[in-house]
């Protein structure tokens, strides 16, 4: 009988556990990517909500698709150039400094957890922009700068900074001298990037009607949002994302240490979110008398965008110089946007492009490795106190580097395009659309359609009973209201005949105000009035209705068409007639109920 070879056992033993470990930390690190990059993608309900928050509900829809497409027209780009101009190989050395040019279309490709992960923080670059542009961005304007973005411009700074060969991530090392890239997660290449683009995008598009006064010494008037609770919950949500945006960046999670750097970056965020609020909501009191929300939604974003560099190497204390400082950042670019009468409805310049170069500056600074760490090894008596200042000062400089590179890169892109779409009229709507509102025009979807409210009563008069028959006991003007107009049916009484009439009054009213709100902005016969403010347009309305209500105790004994040469619009002809009451009957309320029996 042969004798065991346990040695050859033992080994293929230890194989079988070594593939099992393997696969198991591919599984795991695969999860980990994936759950991350899901919560991530939640970041664009965040947006939509807050920034349909923040523009007139005459807008919701508008913005709405705009962030809605945002998730579509990214995965598509990304999917076909994106990926792999960003991470794809590149043999040769030169080239593959500036550019990756293989697995397009991800052709020979199985990392798809990465590609998943990067393509939500591509969507996100390509976000944060419409806000910069809402309530006057044209249609085609939105599609092209989503589409550049998302397939180009970022792709191409995401090799720079974080592609092994990326001339950034590179850096320079002479001597003593080591820089490199430093950005665990994105405020340059995403923030900077996207920031950047608003404030451009803002400036050519030029400011909404009414936003700023023709005389620069004027105070300029604010165009408020039409829902503070949607912005908040927006607000939430992206803090909520932020947690995974700078979490996930490890992207690993197996190896030992690695939880404890998730779990630090995001302690840190939130920290660094915090003292951004909190500095902010304090000097805006001081300087106001109010505590302020949606300012201070926006300010602790603004910390969290400044917290994705080096969020994985610093020291919660250190929240406190990164929170501070973009707080604080974001209050003098906010105002400085007004001053230079540039119109940024989300403050996104402010928030992304302001925080995110404090974020790439922070890193240097406040880093394990940075310049206060560097003074303080030196002053303890460190040997090489001399050469660690020198590193950490350039480190500094190289981030400035990457940061005017990453503007310079953006702006050399979008500059053209944005310009080309002016010449052609594509960049902005018509003063018309823009002061009537985009949703009915250029998506026939109204947020908030006026017939879907209302509990379908009069208000004064009771319901009847549920398990009676409804239309059998309605009142007459009731009846007509529902199905159809017919001032001369005929009523029981003089009472139900007077009720009838001035249902059907109501109704034209009514009718005529949904018409007015929400009918077509093409040609009429009546001459358009173009509104430079919302309490202009209020006032109209308010004249108009009044104008209405006279009209309605006029002798004529028919309510005239309205004239329309708009076909895409359907003109009200209610015949009507108008029936006194007597004078001095009065009716005792078990009389004026029995009327619905």
């Amino acid at each position: 009988m042969a004798t065991p070879n346990y040695t050859a056992q033992i080994i293929l033993l230890q194989q079988e556990m070594d593939e099992m470990k393997a696969d198991f930390s591919e599984n795991d690190n695969a999860f980990f990517l994936c759950s991350m990059s899901l919560i991530i993608f939640l970041m664009q309900c965040g947006f939509a909500f807050l920034e349909a928050g923040a523009v007139r509900s005459k807008n919701t829809t508008n913005i709405l698709i705009k962030n809605l497409l945002d998730s579509c027209i990214a995965i598509v780009g990304y999917w076909a150039l994106g990926w792999a101009l960003a991470f794809g190989d590149c043999p040769n050395d030169t080239i593959g400094l500036f550019v990756g040019y293989s697995q397009f279309f991800l052709a020979n490709f199985e990392n798809y957890p990465k590609f998943f992960f990067q393509y939500v923080f591509a969507a996100t670059s390509a976000t944060i922009v419409s806000g910069a542009v809402a309530e006057r961005c044209e249609f085609a304007n939105y599609i092209t700068y989503c589409s550049v973005i998302s397939t180009l411009v970022y792709p191409i700074l995401t090799h720079w900074g974080w592609h092994p060969k990326g001339w950034m991530a590179l850096g320079i090392t002479s001597g003593v001298i080591n820089t490199h890239y430093d950005d665990f997660a994105g405020s340059g290449v995403v923030h900077l990037c996207g920031g950047s683009i608003s404030l451009l995008a803002a400036y050519m598009i030029g400011a909404r009607i009414g936003r700023f006064p023709e005389d620069e010494d004027d105070e300029s008037d604010e165009i408020l949002g039409h829902s503070v609770p949607f912005a908040a919950l927006g607000g939430f949500i992206l803090m909520f994302g932020f947690l995974a945006f700078n979490g996930g960046s490890m992207a690993d999670i197996v190896k030992p240490g690695e939880g404890h750097i998730v779990a630090l970056a995001m302690v840190n965020t939130i920290l660094s979110g915090a003292f951004a609020a909190l500095t902010y909501l304090i000097a805006h009191y001081l300087y106001h008398g109010k505590w302020t929300l949606l300012l201070t939604i926006n300010a602790c974003l603004a910390g969290m965008v400044a917290s994705c560099a080096g969020c994985n190497k610093m020291e919660p204390w250190a929240c406190i110089w990164v929170g501070v400082g973009a707080g604080l950042i974001y209050l003098t670019l906010s105002r400085s946007m007004i001053k230079w009468r540039i119109d940024d409805p989300l403050d996104a310049f402010a928030v992304h492009a302001g925080g995110g170069f404090w974020g790439l500056t922070s890193v240097a600074i406040i880093g394990h490795d940075g310049v206060v760490y560097a003074i303080g090894n030196t002053i303890g008596g460190a040997t090489n106190g001399g050469d660690q200042i020198a590193q950490a000062f350039a480190q500094l400089g190289w981030q400035w580097v990457c940061a005017l590179a990453i503007v310079t890169w953006s702006f050399l892109w979008m500059w053209p395009i944005f310009g080309l779409l002016k010449k052609i009229g594509k960049l902005r709507v018509s003063e018309e659309v823009e002061i009537n509102g985009l949703d009915i025009y250029k998506h026939g979807e109204s947020a908030y359609p006026l017939h879907a409210y209302g509990h379908g009563w009069h208000d004064f008069e009771s319901a009847p009973s549920s398990k009676e028959n409804h239309s059998k006991h309605l009142p007459v003007g009731r009846k007509n209201r529902i199905m159809s107009v017919h001032p001369e049916s005929k009523s029981h009484n003089a009472t139900e005949n007077l009720n009838s009439q001035l249902s059907i009054l109501v109704s034209l009213e009514q009718l005529a105000s949904v018409y007015d709100r929400s009918g077509s902005v093409g040609e009429s016969d009546q001459p358009k009035r173009l509104f430079q403010n919302q309490m202009e347009r209020r006032k109209s309305r308010m004249l108009e209705a009044n104008n209405s209500f006279s009209n309605m105790y006029l002798d004529d004994n028919e309510v005239p068409e309205r004239k329309n040469t708009n076909p895409k619009t359907v003109s009200l002809q209610v015949p009507t007639t108008i029936v006194e009451a007597p004078e001095e009957e009065t009716l005792t309320t078990e009389q004026q109920e029995s009327n619905w029996t």
